[in-house]
C-alpha cells in the first residue's frame, strides 16, 4: 500500500471518528443544558495541553528530520570517498589499478541494487556488502608503493578506505527506526488526549465547528504521519536515496 494512501486513509479515518463521535453526542444534549459558556479552567487547561502538545510534536518532527538529514550526508560521504579511492589509484600499476576500481564499482553496485532494498526492509546491513568492503581494503593495503609517487598516494587512499568504513557504520546504525517506542506511546495518547479536548469545549452541529473540528484532527493525524515517515530514513516515502552513488559512478545505473 502506497504510503501517501494510508497518508489519506489516516486522515479521513481521525475526520470521521471525530465527525460522527460530535454528531451523537449532541443528539444526547437535554434541552435545558446550558451550552453557551465553557468553564474557564477548561479552556485554561485545553490551551495548555494543546501548546505543550504542539511542542512535542515540533521537537520529534525536527528529530526525524534532522535523523534523515545526517543519514543522506552519510551516503553522501560513503560515495564521496569511493569515489576518491576509485580516482586517487591512478598512480597505480594497471593491474592494481584496475583490480580496486572493479571492486569499487561491484560494492556500488551491490549497495544501490541490493543492499538498499535489504536496508529498508530489514534495518541493518548485509554480511556480503561487508565482505565487498573488506575486499576493496585488501586491494588497497596489500599493495606495496613500488615509488616515492606511489608511496604519496597510498595514505590518503587507505584514509579513503576508513571513511568509506565510518560512513557506512553510520548508514548501518541509521538504517531502522530511530523513534523509541515509548515517544510513539506518548505522541498516540497525547493525540488522543488533545483531540478529545474538542468535546469539552461544548461543540455543537454547526458546519464551523464541524469543520474545525474535522481540520484538526486531520492535522494532528498528518503530523503523526510525517514522523512516522521521517522515522526510518531508508524505507518510506520522503528517504534518503542513493543518488550520490548514482551521481558519482553513472556506469552501475
Amino acid at each position: 500500500m502506497s504510503d501517501w494512501l494510508v497518508l489519506v486513509i489516516a486522515m479521513a479515518a481521525a475526520c470521521a471518528v471525530v465527525l460522527t463521535i460530535t454528531l451523537f453526542s449532541s443528539r444526547r444534549i437535554t434541552p435545558d443544558v446550558d451550552t453557551s459558556e465553557t468553564p474557564d479552567v477548561i479552556e485554561y487547561m485545553t490551551m495548555m495541553i494543546g501548546v505543550v502538545y504542539a511542542i512535542v510534536l515540533g521537537l520529534a518532527i525536527a528529530g526525524v528530520w534532522e535523523g534523515r538529514g545526517a543519514a543522506q550526508a552519510d551516503v553522501q560521504q560513503e560515495a564521496q570517498a569511493l569515489h576518491e579511492i576509485s580516482q586517487r589509484v591512478q598512480v597505480y600499476p594497471a593491474e592494481v589499478r584496475d583490480r580496486t576500481r572493479a571492486d569499487v564499482d561491484a560494492y556500488v553496485s551491490y549497495v544501490v541494487h541490493t543492499e538498499w532494498s535489504h536496508m529498508a526492509k530489514h534495518g541493518d546491513l548485509t554480511d556480503e556488502g561487508t565482505e565487498k568492503l573488506e575486499k576493496i581494503r585488501r586491494d588497497v593495503t596489500d599493495y606495496h608503493p613500488a615509488s616515492d609517487f606511489e608511496a604519496q598516494a597510498y595514505q590518503p587512499v587507505i584514509d579513503q578506505v576508513g571513511a568509506v568504513d565510518a560512513a557506512r557504520t553510520a548508514r548501518g546504525q541509521g538504517a531502522g527506526a530511530t523513534m523509541p517506542g515509548v515517544v510513539w506511546f506518548g505522541l498516540i495518547i497525547g493525540a488522543l488526549v488533545t483531540v478529545g479536548l474538542i468535546f469539552t469545549m461544548q461543540i455543537r452541529r454547526s458546519w464551523r465547528e464541524l469543520l474545525l473540528a474535522g481540520l484538526f484532527s486531520a492535522l494532528i493525524a498528518f503530523l503523526l504521519f510525517l514522523i512516522w515517515d521521517f522515522d526510518a530514513p531508508f524505507g518510506r516515502g520522503i528517504s534518503a536515496t542513493a543518488g550520490p552513488f548514482m551521481d558519482l559512478f553513472p556506469g552501475i545505473g
